[in-house]
């Protein structure tokens, strides 16, 4: 017995002895990284991050970045990228050892990292054990991981606060709840500045290829400023960064009958708020257009969020309404009974991927927009795959194929 106690207590010395040396060595690399931005929030987190790299880099600072999300990617200083590894497909917060390290070899000037962690104790760690963030991005509070972080949004604000640097400095664009966040900050001795996406112009967003909001870039220019690289040298290297894998698309195809159709994919927004603003801000940037129609994706796990999608029908105003995937009917129950349009249910997850398609585009007419919105996943999924089969539709003079934006990744 005594032999066997014995080998348990220098087992458990010995595994404690590498876990201080494990440790000492992660702190050694951080603080061979001068500058480490973790991004936090409920959407936009990617977007954020490769702009804040973008706006790094453009200043002539040695940037390393990496995402998180459905396509983690590494992004090297020269903005080149890969996807990160992750065994079994499973991604676990203590990765960010690894990118850390790996990281760290570059001798850069700057780490610009998203959050990986929903759980709130997790969010701690993630920034007091394994990023030590200088400063920290919290760019908005909206209803999603209510399980994890809610039950309320003001719950979800105070979970994300987590995250904070003590002592340190956060930016966020998020206004509704910047009084909760304050009061967090205050309890870190964080100083707390906000982001004002009407500093940002309407030409400088112009600047894009792809279609990002002001509020992103507001805190990625406002990031910038806090390094010492000034607002033009910033914008020049956000115009280059690269968008995420998981982009938003809207794209122009011809049906079968002969139409015009521009599609736009918003599956990744994911929430009600989100979409509404994704939604709002294509039809302004006239990337998409009325009549409008609208495709709900519906998930068997996610009853609630399909009647949330079916609640701002009225808001989105379509001429038609479709609904895919199982359950469709929490969609529909959700549509308030004041809207006055066509609701078309398609069926669900078992229904022929290809009949559904072809079912969809009969009911459109000769020149429209649509939108999907929901969840990817499931006969999402498939119907993506059946419209990337159509031919393109020609362009408007001088207008393009196929339009962009980041909305940072799909969610699970």
């Amino acid at each position: 017995m005594i032999f066997l106690f014995s080998v348990f207590l220098i087992g458990a010395l010995g595994l404690l002895t590498a876990g201080i040396i494990e440790q000492r060595r992660h702190f050694a690399n951080l603080d061979a990284i001068p500058q480490r931005v973790l991004v936090n929030g409920i959407r936009g987190k990617s977007s954020i991050t490769r702009l804040c790299a973008g706006a790094l880099r453009g200043g002539g600072l040695t940037t390393v970045a990496k995402t998180t999300g459905t396509a983690a990617r590494f992004i090297h200083p020269d903005a080149t990228e890969e996807p990160v590894y992750r065994k079994f497909g499973i991604a676990n917060v203590v990765e960010q050892i690894g990118i850390v390290r790996r990281a760290a070899t570059y001798q850069p000037d700057a780490l610009v990292i998203e959050c990986m962690a929903v759980m709130p104790a997790l969010q701690e760690v993630n920034q007091t054990k394994l990023i030590r963030s200088t400063i920290g991005v919290l760019c908005n509070v909206r209803e999603d991981h209510l399980a994890e972080m809610g039950p309320t949004l003001d719950d979800v604000a105070r979970s994300l606060c987590r995250s904070m640097p003590v002592g340190g400095i956060c930016v966020t664009a998020e206004q509704e709840r910047f009084h909760i966040l304050q009061k967090e900050a205050d309890a870190r001795n964080c100083q707390l500045i906000y982001a004002d996406p009407e500093t940002v112009s309407d030409e400088e967003l112009r600047g894009f290829s792809w279609f990002t909001f002001k509020e992103n870039v507001a805190i990625a220019l406002t990031v910038a400023a806090l390094v010492g690289v000034d607002r033009q040298t910033a914008l020049r290297g956000m115009y280059d960064a690269p968008p995420d894998p998981g982009v938003l698309s809207v794209e122009k195809y011809r049906t079968p009958q002969g139409g015009r159709l521009r599609f736009a994919n918003v599956f990744a927004a994911n929430d009600p708020e989100s979409t509404l603003m994704n939604v709002n801000q294509l039809l302004g940037l006239g990337a998409i257009d009325r009549p409008l129609n609208v495709v709900i994706n519906c998930r068997p796990d996610r009853v609630e969020r399909n009647g949330q999608m079916g609640q701002i029908v009225p808001d989105l105003a379509p001429d038609t309404v479709f609904l895919i995937g199982h359950p469709t009917k929490s969609a529909r129950d959700g549509i308030p009974s004041h809207w006055n349009g066509r609701v078309v249910d398609l069926g669900g997850d078992d229904r022929d991927p290809g009949a559904l398609t072809a079912d969809l585009l009969a009911a459109l007419g000769p020149d429209s927009s649509l939108v999907a919105i929901g969840n990817i996943h499931g006969q999402g999924e498939h119907f993506l795959e059946r419209l990337a089969q159509l031919p393109p539709a020609d362009t408007a003079a001088g207008g393009p194929d196929q339009y962009s934006a980041d909305l940072g990744g799909y969610n699970q």
